[in-house]
C-alpha cells in the first residue's frame, strides 16, 4: 500500500556531523511515476516524505547517522523497504529499483560518498568561495572572465588574450591578493603569465579566500588569495583535451594527463598548452587628416599579437611507507606579446614587444599517521628563473593605420630612447606545515615559509661602453611569513572557531640608480606581526553564518619594488602595508522546495589599510606609490534558483564597494576623500541557463546559457582634481554572452561549445580607458578519457 506522505519539512542544518541520502526511482512496467511516493523513517521512529522530480530523484539532506528504513512506492509495482545505513559527511546513494518479482524485505547495502574537496572548503571556518568549474570547462572564455562573474570579483584587461589584467578582490587587487597553484605561488609553478590566461581546462575548482588567508598557504596578502586547484591527488588514469578557436585569429589549446602504476604507488601527471591571438578587432581613435584636424575613426589593431605556450611533467609516488605522496615536478613556458599603443590608448606602437620565458623545478612531501596518527607534515620546495624581454628600437613613426612614417630623431617608441634590454629572476621557495590533532574537536597548525628572489639585468645598447649598466644594480629580496593557528569545534561541529597569529619578515638589499649614473644603497628591513580569527556557525534552516577579522600584512613584491622591465619603474622606497580586513556573511547552499531549489548569500566587508600601495601611472609609464590610508566598505549579495527537474537555472549578483583614500599625509594627502581612482564600484552579474538531458543519448545533456555583466561608469583619475565636466571617465558598460553546448558523458565523455561574446557588440572599456574586443564569436571542443 501506499507509504504515508508527510508534510514538507524545511531543509535540516547541513554540517560536518550529518549525512545525505540520495536516490533515484525505476518502476516496474505499467508503473504510473506521477504518483511515486517515498518515506523515511528514522531511528527515533520520525518520518521524513521528500518529494520526488520528473527524473525521478529524490534527497534527504541533514540526516544524523544510523540506520534508516526507506519505503518507495508507485501505483502498479509492487512497494519496496530498504534499510540504508548513513554516516556523518557522506551521501548515501539509493537505486530503488521496483518490479513484481521483488520482495518487500529485500535489504541493499549502501556505502557512501564523502565530501568533496570543494564542499569541504565551504562548509569550513574560512572565509571562502569555492566555485568549480565543471560547467566553465565547457565554456570558451578564459579564467579571467569566468571569475568575474562572482560577486566581489573583478577583472580589468586593457585587451584581448595575453593582455595585462589587474584582479580585484572587494577593491584590492595586484599583489595585495595573492596567487597559488594547487597551494604554490602561480610564478613558481609555471604560469608566469597571470590568472587571467591559466588554461580552465587544466584546472579544477578555484578557492577564493576573501580577506583572510589560512596559514597553511605560507602567504603574505593584503586583500586574500586565490587558489587554483589542478588536482586532488586521487585522480584515475586518465586524461582530457581541448581545442578552441575565436575571432579576431585566437586559437587555445590543452592537453592533461595522469597515468598510474598499477598498485604500485608509482604516477606519471603531464600538461602542455598553446595560445595564440592576432587581437586585430577593431577600435575607436582620432587621426589627423590632410590639413592635421583630429577625426574620429575606426581601424583594426595591427601589432597587438601574442602567442604562449608551456607544458609540465610529474612523477612521483602515493601510499609509501616513508610518504603519503611524493613528487617531483618540472615546467616551462615562454610567451610573447606585441605592444599596441600606450597606456591610454593615444598614440600607436607598431614595433615594441616583450618577451617572457620561465622554467623550474618543485618537490612535494607530505605524509600523516605520525605520533599515533595525530601528526601530519607536509613540506614543499622549489626554484624558478624567469627571463623578461622588451625591445623598443623603432626609427619610424607609426600610425593607426599601420603605416611607417617619418624617421624618429631617435629610436623609441615608449620613451625618449630606445631599448634592448633583458631581465634574469631567479626565486627560490620553500615551506613547511604541520597540523596537529589534539583532540577530536581541536588542532594546532604552524607553517613557515621563506621566499628569495634576486634580479639581474642587461642593457644590449650598453654594451661596449664604459657606463655601468644600470639594469646590474643589485636587486634582492628576502621574505618570511609564518603563522600559528589554532581550531576548535563544539556542538558537534556546528561552530568551529580558527584563531591564528602570523610573523612577517622582509629583507631587501638595493641600489638606486640616480641621474649622472650614480648608484647608491637602498636597503629595507621589516618586521611585522598580525593576528586573525573566522567563525563558522550552522544555523537553522540551511543558513552558513561566517564571521572573519585579520590584522594582515603584505610585504612588496619584486615587480612593485624593482618594476617589470617593460611599462612599470622601480621604486625601492615602497613600505609593507597593513590593513584591519573584516567579513560577515549569511549564505543558504541548496534549500529544496517543491517550488525548486534555492541558493543566495548576503555579507558586507570592511578593509581599513594603510600605507596601501597602489599602481599609478601616465601616458607612458606607470609605477607602484604608497597611498597612505586607504578605506575599503562594502556589501555584496548573490540569489539562484533552480526549477524542479533542473531545466532551468537562474543565477545573479552584484557588489557595491567604496574604496577611498583616507589620507594620511604625503603627496596624495591632497586626494583625502577620493574614490582610489580607476576602479569600478558598482558591478553585477546575471544568467540563466537552459538545458536539457537525455536530448540524442540517455547520457548527454545540452544547454544554452546567457551572462550579463554590468560595470558602472568611474573616474580614471582623482575626482577631485580637475573640474567634473572635463575629467576622464570610464562610461558604464553592459555586455551580454550567449553560449550553446552540447556534452556526451561516457568514454570518453565529448562536449562541443559555440559562443558569442559581446552579443550587442557594444564598445567596452577597462582600467585606463582601452577599449576592448567588440562581438567575438568562439567554438571549443572538449575529450575527457
Amino acid at each position: 500500500m501506499a507509504a504515508p506522505a508527510a508534510a514538507q519539512e524545511s531543509p535540516p542544518v547541513p554540517a560536518p556531523a550529518v549525512g545525505d541520502i540520495a536516490g533515484k526511482l525505476s518502476a516496474c512496467e505499467g508503473g504510473d511515476l506521477k504518483q511515486a511516493e517515498v518515506l523515511l523513517l528514522a531511528p527515533d521512529g520520525g518520518t521524513k516524505s521528500p518529494r520526488v522530480d520528473k527524473q525521478r530523484r529524490f534527497r534527504v539532506p541533514g540526516l544524523a547517522p544510523g540506520t534508516y528504513e526507506l519505503h518507495a512506492y508507485v501505483p502498479g509495482c509492487e512497494p519496496q523497504a530498504y534499510r540504508v545505513q548513513v554516516s556523518a559527511g557522506q551521501r548515501t546513494e539509493v537505486e530503488a529499483v521496483l518490479s513484481e518479482s521483488v520482495s518487500l524485505e529485500t535489504t541493499i547495502e549502501v556505502t557512501g560518498r564523502q565530501l568533496t574537496k570543494g564542499e569541504e572548503r565551504t562548509l569550513s571556518a574560512e572565509a571562502v568561495k569555492v566555485v568549480e568549474l565543471t560547467q566553465a570547462r565547457q565554456q570558451t572564455a578564459d579564467l579571467g572572465e569566468v571569475l568575474s562573474r562572482n560577486s566581489g570579483v573583478s577583472v580589468q584587461r586593457n585587451g584581448g588574450l595575453g593582455s595585462a589584467s589587474r584582479f580585484s578582490l572587494n577593491g584590492f587587487s595586484g599583489e595585495q591578493v595573492r596567487f597559488f597553484l594547487d597551494g604554490v605561488p602561480l610564478d613558481l609553478a609555471g604560469f608566469g603569465q597571470g590568472l587571467a590566461n591559466v588554461p580552465v581546462n587544466l584546472l579544477k575548482r578555484v578557492e577564493v579566500y576573501r580577506g583572510v588567508v589560512p596559514v597553511r598557504l605560507g602567504a603574505d596578502a593584503l586583500g586574500g588569495a586565490v587558489n587554483l586547484v589542478s588536482s586532488d591527488g586521487d585522480e584515475p588514469t586518465g586524461g582530457s583535451v581541448s581545442l578552441q578557436a575565436g575571432s579576431f585569429g585566437t586559437y587555445r589549446g590543452s592537453v592533461a594527463g595522469q597515468y598510474k602504476v598499477g598498485d604500485s604507488g608509482l604516477f606519471v601527471k603531464g600538461h602542455a598548452f598553446g595560445d595564440l591571438a592576432q587581437n586585430d578587432y577593431r577600435v575607436d581613435v582620432q587621426v589627423a587628416d590632410d590639413r592635421g584636424r583630429l577625426q574620429n575613426v575606426r581601424v583594426p589593431r595591427f601589432h597587438d599579437g601574442f602567442i604562449a605556450g608551456g607544458a609540465g611533467l610529474e612523477v612521483g609516488v602515493v601510499d609509501q611507507p616513508y610518504a603519503e605522496r611524493l613528487s617531483l615536478r618540472v615546467f616551462g613556458t615562454r610567451s610573447q606579446k606585441e605592444l599596441q599603443h600606450n597606456v591610454v590608448m593615444t598614440v600607436p606602437y607598431g614595433e615594441a614587444l616583450s618577451g617572457e620565458s620561465s622554467y623550474g623545478v618543485l618537490a612535494t612531501w607530505g605524509q600523516g599517521g605520525m605520533l599515533s596518527g595525530k601528526l601530519r607534515l607536509d613540506a614543499v620546495g622549489g626554484y624558478s628563473r624567469r627571463d623578461t624581454n622588451f625591445q623598443d628600437l623603432a626609427s619610424v613613426v607609426y600610425d593607426w593605420y599601420g603605416n611607417p612614417g617619418v624617421e624618429r630623431r631617435q629610436p623609441g617608441e615608449l620613451g625618449v630612447t630606445a631599448s634592448d634590454q633583458v631581465l634574469w629572476q631567479h626565486s627560490a621557495l620553500a615551506r613547511v606545515h604541520a597540523d596537529y590533532e589534539v583532540s577530536s574537536a581541536q588542532h594546532v597548525r604552524l607553517s613557515l615559509a621563506p621566499t628569495f628572489v634576486t634580479r639581474q639585468g642587461q642593457d644590449r645598447l650598453k654594451q661596449g661602453t664604459d657606463q655601468r649598466d644600470p639594469l646590474s644594480a643589485q636587486r634582492d629580496l628576502l621574505t618570511m611569513v609564518g603563522g600559528l593557528e589554532h581550531e576548535l569545534a563544539v556542538s558537534d561541529g556546528r561552530l568551529k572557531n580558527v584563531a591564528f597569529v602570523k610573523g612577517y619578515v622582509m629583507r631587501s638589499n638595493s641600489e638606486e640608480v640616480l641621474p649622472g649614473q650614480v648608484f647608491q644603497r637602498r636597503d629595507q628591513s621589516n618586521e611585522r606581526v598580525g593576528v586573525g580569527d573566522s567563525l563558522r556557525l550552522f544555523l537553522p534552516y540551511g543558513v552558513l553564518a561566517k564571521a572573519s577579522y585579520e590584522f594582515a600584512t603584505r610585504l612588496p613584491g619584486p615587480d612593485e619594488l624593482f618594476g617589470d622591465g617593460v611599462l612599470v619603474l622601480s621604486n625601492l622606497g615602497l613600505r609593507p602595508e597593513v590593513s584591519h580586513n573584516a567579513n560577515l556573511e549569511f549564505s543558504l547552499e541548496d534549500w529544496r522546495t517543491s517550488a525548486g531549489s534555492f541558493r543566495g548569500s548576503v555579507g558586507g566587508f570592511a578593509r581599513l589599510a594603510d600605507q596601501l600601495i597602489v599602481l599609478l601611472g601616465n601616458d607612458t609609464t606607470l609605477s607602484y606609490q604608497n597611498v597612505f590610508a586607504a578605506r575599503s566598505v562594502g556589501v555584496e549579495a548573490s540569489a539562484g534558483w533552480t526549477v524542479p527537474g533542473d531545466w532551468l537555472a537562474l543565477d545573479a549578483n552584484a557588489t557595491w564597494q567604496d574604496f577611498r583614500n583616507a589620507g594620511g599625509g604625503g603627496a596624495f594627502d591632497a586626494f583625502k576623500g577620493d574614490r582610489i581612482p580607476n576602479r569600478p564600484w558598482l558591478f553585477a552579474n546575471a544568467s540563466a541557463r537552459l538545458q536539457r538531458r537525455a536530448l540524442l543519448q540517455p547520457s548527454d545533456t545540452a544547454a544554452l546559457v546567457f551572462t550579463s555583466r554590468y560595470v558602472h561608469g568611474f573616474f580614471r583619475g582623482w575626482e577631485s582634481q580637475g573640474l567634473r565636466e572635463f575629467k576622464q571617465t570610464v562610461d558604464a558598460q553592459l555586455v551580454h554572452t550567449l553560449a550553446l553546448s552540447y556534452v556526451r558523458q561516457g568514454t570518453p565523455s565529448l562536449g562541443g561549445t559555440l559562443e558569442v561574446f559581446n552579443l550587442t557588440n557594444a564598445r567596452t572599456y577597462d582600467f585606463f580607458g582601452v577599449q576592448r574586443p567588440g562581438r567575438a564569436l568562439s567554438v571549443k571542443l572538449t575529450a575527457d578519457f
